[in-house]
């Protein structure tokens, strides 16, 4: 058997980042953890980097902005995945310039896991969202790093919770907006699917130098095909208010950033088409989920099940915050979204900051 290659995670206590260390571990490779000193001391992110050392993964100290730590993570390593925050994607430039350094990484797949920042045709709205990403593969390229990027486009947990409601963190009751005429299509992914394709692509020479696209059959929806299918799943006639395009844009442009920035997502995915007018296996791109059929991943129809049997629990539930969650079985931005469903269902303000807690 061939042996597998040893990774290097940077930001492994984010949400996708800890599903990518957990599905290498998984994958029985060799896995190591760039942390920051700073993570140690946060009781949410100890919990995870505890649970990635108990499941035999090595902690490394360092960071993006010390090169010396870096180029001796690297070392260690044959390949390095970084899952760090649009934040801090320009933060990637002395990652590659250290790989360049150490001359030993069979491959960079950066931190992308959004929309291919190729194909993105809003410039202008976004803040330079995607023209940071973009950046950061020309240096790759340039420097003539191996690299995948993962196009996964959007996750799970942002938007979908609320059926794609900028401001709402769950469904509306009865009336639903829809942006244009509602039937261009996005495409979600759930964040541990993601991680389970990035470590199957890891050691494939199909997708050296290539760009990975998931957009798998059931994940591909209109916002009239998620409002008509989450009225199926609860069992109620839903009201369509339809918002034109000209109106979106004023709305955007009247909204000060960051909080107009759900509303340029949902522009360049539902009214502009951007996660799906292109042909993924054009020159440069494979289709991920034609490459590993033997994954398994979380459909739309699927997620908005249990999204509505969450709802319906805390909506039936007499009880308070002394109900028993099985928390070891949800993912981090999961939990999240099941205390909003709590809060909500109990009439308490969803608009309130998270703290963080220790969770048992």
């Amino acid at each position: 058997m061939e042996k597998k290659s040893r990774i290097l995670i940077v930001g492994a206590t984010g949400n996708l980042g800890f599903e990518i260390a957990k599905a290498s571990l998984q994958a029985s490779h060799p896995t190591y953890a760039l942390v920051r000193d700073s993570a140690f001391s946060d009781p949410l992110k100890s919990l995870k980097l505890q649970s990635l050392s108990d499941s035999g993964a090595t902690l490394l100290k360092g960071s993006l902005q010390d090169e010396t730590s870096l180029i001796e993570a690297i070392k260690q390593v044959d390949v390095v995945i970084c899952a760090v925050s649009s934040k801090q994607v320009l933060d990637q430039k002395l990652l590659v310039a250290a790989i360049k350094q150490a001359g030993c990484i069979k491959r960079l797949i950066p931190s992308e896991f959004g929309l291919d920042p190729s194909k993105a045709r809003i410039s202008g709205l976004d803040r330079n969202f995607y023209s940071r990403k973009a950046e950061i593969r020309h240096l790759v390229e340039a420097e003539g790093i191996p690299h995948t990027y993962i196009c996964c486009n959007f996750f799970m947990s942002y938007l979908l919770p609320s059926i794609v409601q900028p401001g709402l963190k769950t469904p509306p009751r009865d009336k639903f907006t829809i942006f244009g005429n509602g039937n261009v299509k996005g495409v979600f992914m759930k964040e541990s699917d993601v991680a389970a394709f990035t470590i199957s692509a890891v050691d494939d020479p199909r997708t050296l130098n290539k760009a990975v696209h998931l957009r798998p059959q059931g994940n591909v929806y209109s916002m009239n095909e998620l409002v008509e299918l989450w009225g199926s799943k609860i069992g109620k006639k839903l009201e369509k208010i339809y918002v034109p395009e000209e109106e979106l844009l004023k709305k955007i442009k009247e909204t000060p950033y960051p909080d107009n920035m759900d509303m340029i997502f949902i522009y360049g995915a539902f009214i502009k088409g951007d996660q799906t007018y292109f042909d993924i296996e054009s020159p440069g791109g494979v289709d991920g989920t034609k490459l590993y059929p033997h994954l398994k991943y979380t459909t739309i129809s699927q997620y908005l099940d249990t999204l509505f049997q969450r709802n319906k629990f805390w909506r039936m539930s007499k009880v308070s915050w002394g109900i028993v969650i099985e928390v070891c079985k949800l993912s981090y931005a999961e939990f999240e979204i099941e205390l909003l469903f709590g809060l909500e269902a109990l009439g308490l303000n969803t608009d309130a900051k998270f703290v963080t807690v220790g969770v048992p």
